[in-house]
C-alpha cells in the first residue's frame, strides 16, 4: 500500500514494532512526513540508545504514548535538559529494555505529564524514593522484576496520584504496614485503587488483612498465588477475601455484588465463631474481649459482629460428615443457549444457597456472576421449568432433587 504525503501527514497512530529502526533517519524527516503522531509503537527494533529516541521524540510535538520495549537501550549517565522532549507524553512502555530504577529518576524529569509507565522485566530494584518526579503517573506496572521486595515498595508509596499498582509475578510473599494499627487506615498508597499481585508466592491470609488497610482500594487480582491457587474450594476461598477487604468492589475481573458481599461476611463470621469464642469472644458485648492473636488474625471479624451480630451457639455447631453425605444432590448441568457446552454432573447440598451456586458456575464458565441465570427441571415435571430466581434461598427450598437438571444461562 502507498500512502501520499497528505495522508502520512494525517497519521496518528503507527506501530513500526519489529522492523528493524536503528534510529530517527534524515534529520526532521520525521515532522515534516508526519507531523501529528500521537502513537508510536517502537517495539522489538534495534534502538540503542536513549539519545536515538530523544531524536525520534524531538520530531514529534504531540507524541502521547510510546512503546519501546525489547530495544536494549543504553540510558544517560547524568540527568539531561529535556525540556520540551516529552512535553505531551502520557503514556510509556519500557518493558525489557534493561532500564534500572536509577535511571528512571535520571530520565523521569523529562515527564511532566506522564500517567502511565510500564517497566516489567527488567530486573529493576527500587532503590530510591521518586522525589519531584512521577508525581503524575497513575498507573505504574512492575511485573516481572523478581527483586522488588515490600521495603522496596515502601519507597513509591508516597506518591500521591498512583491509582494501579501491577506487581505480577516479583516473588513477593508478605506486606506488612507499619504506621496503620488493627482496624486503621495506612498513609501509604493513598490512591491506590487497582492492585494485581497474581503469580506470587503470597500464601497467608495476613496479607489480604494488610491489603484492607489501604485507603482506596477497591480493585484486587490475586490468582496463581499458593494461598488462592492451592485451595481445594476457590469459593470458599474468594468469600474470606471479599469478607477480609471491606471496601473491595472486583476481585479477580468479577464484580462483587451486594448480596454476595453479605454472603461471604456472613459465612465467614459464622466459619471462625467457634476460634472466635475460644479467644475471648461473647455474644454478650460487655465480654466480648477476643484476645489479640484473634484480632490479629481476623481484623475484621468485630465490625462484622457489630454489622450482623455476634454469631449464636447454634450456628456455630459443627456439622457432622454422614449429614452432608445424605444431603448432596447429583445434577446435571444444562447450557440451553449455549450448545457447544458440555453437559457437566455436579453433586452440590441441598443446603446451598443459588448465590453460591451462581458463585461456582462463574469461575466455572469465566461469566460475571451478575450475567447469570438459573433454572432446574425435574423427571418428575417433564416440560416444566423453574426459575430460581432468589439468590438468598437453597437448592432445598425449590425441591430441587437427585437426577434434576440445572438450566444456566447468560
Amino acid at each position: 500500500m502507498c500512502f501520499s504525503c497528505s495522508q502520512l501527514n494525517k497519521l496518528e497512530d503507527i506501530s513500526l514494532r519489529n522492523c528493524a529502526v536503528n534510529g530517527a533517519g534524515d534529520k526532521g524527516g520525521i515532522a515534516r512526513a508526519c507531523p501529528h503522531i500521537r502513537k508510536v509503537d517502537l517495539s522489538r527494533n534495534l534502538l540503542s540508545s536513549w539519545d536515538d529516541v530523544i531524536d525520534i521524540a524531538d520530531q514529534l510535538k504531540d507524541l502521547e504514548v510510546l512503546n519501546l520495549s525489547e530495544n536494549k537501550l543504553e540510558f544517560p549517565s547524568c540527568s539531561t535538559s529535556l525540556i520540551g522532549t516529552f512535553s505531551a507524553l502520557k503514556v510509556l512502555v519500557l518493558n525489557r529494555t534493561g532500564i534500572t530504577w536509577a535511571e528512571v529518576l535520571r530520565c523521569a524529569p523529562g515527564w511532566p505529564v506522564l500517567e502511565e509507565l510500564y517497566l516489567g522485566s527488567n530486573n529493576i530494584c527500587i532503590s530510591e524514593r521518586p522525589v519531584d518526579v512521577l508525581q503524575t503517573v497513575k498507573l505504574l506496572d512492575l511485573s516481572s522484576n523478581q527483586l522488588i521486595d515490600e521495603n522496596q515498595l515502601f519507597l513509591i508509596a508516597y506518591l500521591p496520584r498512583l491509582e494501579q499498582l501491577i506487581l505480577s509475578n516479583i516473588g513477593i510473599s508478605s506486606i506488612h504496614f507499619p504506621d496503620a494499627g488493627i482496624g486503621c487506615k495506612t498513609s501509604l498508597f493513598p490512591s491506590l485503587q487497582y492492585l494485581v499481585v497474581n503469580d506470587n508466592q503470597i500464601s497467608q491470609w495476613s496479607f489480604i488483612n494488610e491489603l484492607d488497610k489501604l485507603q482506596s482500594l477497591d480493585t484486587l487480582s490475586c490468582v496463581r498465588n499458593p494461598l488462592t491457587a492451592g485451595s481445594k474450594d476457590s469459593q470458599t476461598t474468594r468469600q474470606f477475601i471479599i469478607a477480609r477487604i471491606g471496601q473491595l468492589k472486583t476481585l479477580d475481573r468479577c464484580q462483587i455484588l451486594p448480596e454476595e458481599r453479605r454472603g461471604a461476611e456472613l459465612d465467614y463470621r459464622k466459619a471462625f465463631g467457634n476460634e472466635w469464642k475460644k479467644a475471648g469472644g461473647h455474644q454478650n458485648p460487655d465480654k466480648n474481649r477476643p484476645n489479640e492473636e484473634f484480632l490479629a488474625a481476623h481484623p475484621r471479624y468485630q465490625f462484622l459482629c457489630q454489622k450482623y451480630g455476634a454469631p449464636e451457639d447454634g450456628e456455630l455447631k459443627t456439622q457432622q460428615p454422614f449429614i452432608l453425605k445424605n444431603q448432596l444432590l447429583t445434577l446435571k448441568i444444562r447450557y440451553p443457549d449455549q450448545l457447544d457446552q458440555k453437559v457437566l454432573e455436579k453433586q452440590l447440598p441441598d443446603s446451598m444457597t443459588i448465590q453460591k451456586v451462581k458463585g461456582l458456575l462463574s469461575r466455572l464458565l469465566k461469566v460475571p456472576v451478575s450475567q447469570l441465570l438459573l433454572s432446574y427441571e425435574s423427571p418428575k415435571m417433564p416440560g416444566r421449568e423453574i426459575e430460581l430466581e432468589n439468590d438468598q434461598q437453597s437448592l432445598q427450598f425449590y425441591s430441587v432433587e437427585n437426577g434434576d437438571s440445572l438450566l444456566v444461562r447468560w
